[in-house]
């Protein structure tokens, strides 16, 4: 299956793709920023114990799950970036958080052209094509449609390097 793919390692966050971003319904939807965003967040969050940004946040936007998941309600947030302030490791980018959902699409059969991130991208950081899930090459599915490649932090690993 083809996915669209964002190699977070090569991706220095310019605002290149964010401004040709071209979501079909809403040409003022800057879907990428949403995708990036939740992909560092999938992949970067510590998931602590007391998870000090739910606690910090008094819209209740955050939700610790039993899995240890935190769950984020994006229409509760007030871009107060409280959970930022509170997060230990830095891992809640603030100029990331969208009072607005924006969404992609992932420019699904809506063009034969590349879609408009992928076209501007001048770092190639973005793409579509047949990936597999490779932990071992730091590639990851996060969601349905997306792969990313970026250093996950786990957890497991931290503590096998301290035994």
């Amino acid at each position: 299956m083809k996915r669209l793919f964002i190699d977070l390692e090569v991706c220095n966050k310019c605002p290149e793709c964010v401004i040709k971003c071209n979501y079909f319904y809403h040409p003022q939807n800057n879907g990428i920023t949403n995708l990036r965003e939740y992909a560092t967040f999938a992949l970067y969050c510590r998931q602590c114990e007391e998870a000090p940004c739910v606690k910090a946040c008094y819209h209740d936007a955050l939700e610790k799950q039993p899995d240890g998941i935190l769950k984020r309600y994006k229409m509760r947030c007030t871009s107060c970036k409280s959970c930022s302030i509170a997060c230990p490791f830095g891992t809640i980018f603030p100029d990331f958080i969208p009072y607005l959902d924006s969404s992609c699409d992932y420019c699904t059969g809506l063009t034969k052209e590349l879609p408009q991130c992928i076209s501007t991208c001048p770092d190639k950081a973005i793409e579509i094509k047949e990936i597999e899930e490779n932990p071992e090459a730091d590639i990851y599915f996060v969601g349905k449609n997306l792969a990313v490649h970026s250093r996950r932090w786990v957890k497991e690993e931290i503590i096998q390097k301290n035994k």
